[in-house]
């Protein structure tokens, strides 16, 4: 789904055009006609619908995010808190989620080891 108008008056949609589909598209409220060939819809290649929606480049820059390494520090690592209400505590790390880009810490509190989940950016290397 787009919030951009891409092609204002045109609905792309991906069907098999079977006489059900193309009964309800046909008496869609709206839909005034086709782009078309002898009277039916002409099918469009996959490929030419990405190039155009700009499909292909949105997953190559994800591939590249991917392929990055997220997070330099290690399990067991000691770390310092940089920001936050723990700003200045120091703890080892117990756990990584490279998906949510966060990180869980043994903060020392009051003389009790606490686990505590931080973002990656509130903690650096000491």
């Amino acid at each position: 789904m787009t919030e951009k108008k891409l092609f204002p008056g045109y609905l792309l949609c991906r069907t098999q055009l079977d006489d059900d589909a193309w009964y309800v598209i046909r008496n869609t409220p709206g839909v005034t006609g086709f782009v078309n060939q002898g009277g039916k819809p002409s099918p469009m290649r996959r490929k030419d619908v990405e190039n155009f929606l700009g499909i292909e480049a949105d997953r190559k820059q994800e591939a590249t995010k991917k392929s990055k390494p997220m997070f330099e520090f290690d399990m067991g690592e000691t770390v310092r808190v940089k920001e936050g209400p723990f700003a200045d505590f120091s703890g080892e790390i117990i756990e990584i989620n490279e998906d949510q880009l966060k990180v869980k810490v043994l903060v020392n509190i009051f003389g009790r080891e606490t686990p505590v989940e931080l973002e990656f950016a509130q903690v650096a290397r000491l």
